[in-house]
């Protein structure tokens, strides 16, 4: 979640830095937001699997490895959408 938070950190000062329009301000908040929630999400889950299962089990992993995943999905697309946004302001 630090991690997260502070690559959002760097995103607004970003924005801030290139000017960025209300529409790419919208989009950004929107991914920023989306990576937060899944990863709040994510630890969520966590929890809840270690309370229903403090043991190992093999679907538990499963349920942890996915949650995870589906961060690190959301967290790839919110880099992809910032270069869209950042790439033509930086090197443009």
């Amino acid at each position: 979640m630090k991690i997260h938070l502070a690559a959002a950190a760097c995103t607004i000062l970003f924005g801030l830095k290139y000017s960025v329009s209300p529409v790419e301000w919208l989009i950004l908040v929107l991914v920023i937001m989306a990576v937060l929630v899944s990863e709040l999400m994510n630890t969520a889950l966590e929890a809840v699997v270690d309370l229903a299962s403090p043991g190992f089990h093999p679907l538990a992993k499963i349920a942890k490895d996915v949650a995870a995943g589906a961060v690190l999905i959301t967290a790839l697309s919110a880099v992809i959408v910032g270069s869209i946004i950042f790439y033509p302001k930086i090197f443009m």
